[in-house]
């Protein structure tokens, strides 16, 4: 992995644990686990984060037709979710991954982002980008994007730099 060609996104799929039942499904926000897995991504993202330095989205902020959002299910399990934005014809932005507490280690997110790129790659987005925090929270997510590719670089979209923010890039 590392230099974020469409062979390296794909491959993701082979090096990501493969259970029959797991299920991506584009995501139901009416469904109470998925109300209940985004309230507390959104508190958790404000709680670690300073003042004014949580950039998550809310989940009505999530229902726009820029916005895909998925899901991934383990028979009726939810199992964990994210979104890809599109900023441009050119570019998407990662966003609102997690993974529920009782799933974590069992490659939902890998499996997540996974779907993201080859979605990506479908658009013909050239990048992918991402911004996070920084600190203990903050961890198994930045291992995760620089393991599939993504490298650090410079502010993007209508974020401003700080000590606490930082972002990432995957080249196409």
């Amino acid at each position: 992995m590392g230099s974020g060609s469409p062979i390296d996104c794909i491959s993701i799929f082979s090096e990501t644990p493969v259970v029959p039942s797991f299920d991506v499904r584009p995501g139901d926000f009416s469904d109470p686990r998925v109300i209940a897995l985004l309230d507390h991504h959104f508190r958790d993202m404000h709680a670690n984060s300073p003042p004014g330095k949580a950039f998550v989205l809310d989940i009505t902020e999530l229902q726009t037709k820029d916005i895909t959002f998925l899901t991934l299910w383990d028979g009726d399990a939810l199992m964990g979710c994210g979104a890809l934005k599109e900023l441009s014809s050119t570019t998407g932005e990662i966003k609102s991954m997690r993974t529920a507490e009782q799933h974590l280690r069992k490659g939902v997110a890998a499996r997540l982002l996974a779907e993201f790129m080859a979605i990506g790659i479908q658009r013909n987005y050239e990048r992918l980008s991402l911004e996070t925090g920084r600190g203990p929270t903050f961890e198994g997510a930045i291992a995760l994007y620089t393991k599939y590719g993504f490298l650090p670089g410079d502010k993007f979209a209508n974020y401003q730099s700080s000590d606490f923010n930082q972002f990432f890039h995957l080249e196409l």
